[in-house]
């Protein structure tokens, strides 16, 4: 088995930790990342490995790249496999339901399923588990909170402008918003 390295990074959102195998992204999290269980003591400390995912980041947050370009390892089931596949086959700024995902997948009738592999996805924003929504337009579930996610969700819609606005709407602790567009203008990660 190959060594595996990870890596915190400061981004809008807050701290991320990303994961590697080797070449291979296999883990990007959130703070309060619902499911992590954290760094493994049997991991290494490393920002070699996460080099060009950092920068595409950057460029990401900054609304300037609407697609990444690194190598990704999906762990899990077949199934899990199968819908994190799909979810990165949802164009930037578009967004569907837990339904037409399981159409999407060939299972109409595993919407729960469906979102609970969406749920349990371990590569947040660059695997786009935030572009599923309920019926209705409504957002369901995120892993990484739902304030998150309707901060990708503005920020790819339209541009880092409104998801900074998104942001400051949705901002539970004072002085929080200043850090994160602090953080977003600089392109700090």
């Amino acid at each position: 088995m190959k060594a595996i390295y990870y890596c915190y990074f400061t981004s809008p959102l807050g701290q991320l930790c990303a994961v590697s195998e080797g070449d291979f992204i296999r883990g990007l999290y959130m703070p309060q990342h619902k499911g992590w269980p954290g760094v493994n003591e049997s991991w290494r400390h490393s920002e070699e490995p996460f080099i060009a995912v950092r920068q595409q980041l950057v460029e990401y947050f900054s609304g300037k790249r609407r697609r990444f370009d690194v190598s990704l390892k999906l762990s899990g089931t077949p199934f899990q496999q199968r819908v994190w596949r799909e979810l990165a086959r949802i164009p930037l700024g578009e967004t569907i339901t837990y339904s037409d995902l399981a159409q999407r997948i060939g299972k109409p009738r595993a919407r729960r399923a469906v979102g609970a592999a969406n749920g349990r996805n371990p590569i947040s924003i660059l695997v786009p588990c935030h572009r599923v929504i309920g019926v209705n337009e409504k957002l369901a579930g995120y892993a990484g909170g739902i304030d998150s996610k309707r901060w990708l969700l503005a920020l790819e819609r339209n541009g880092v402008r409104a998801g900074a606005r998104q942001l400051r709407v949705r901002s539970a602790r004072p002085g929080a918003m200043a850090k994160r567009e602090q953080l977003l203008n600089a392109s700090a990660l």
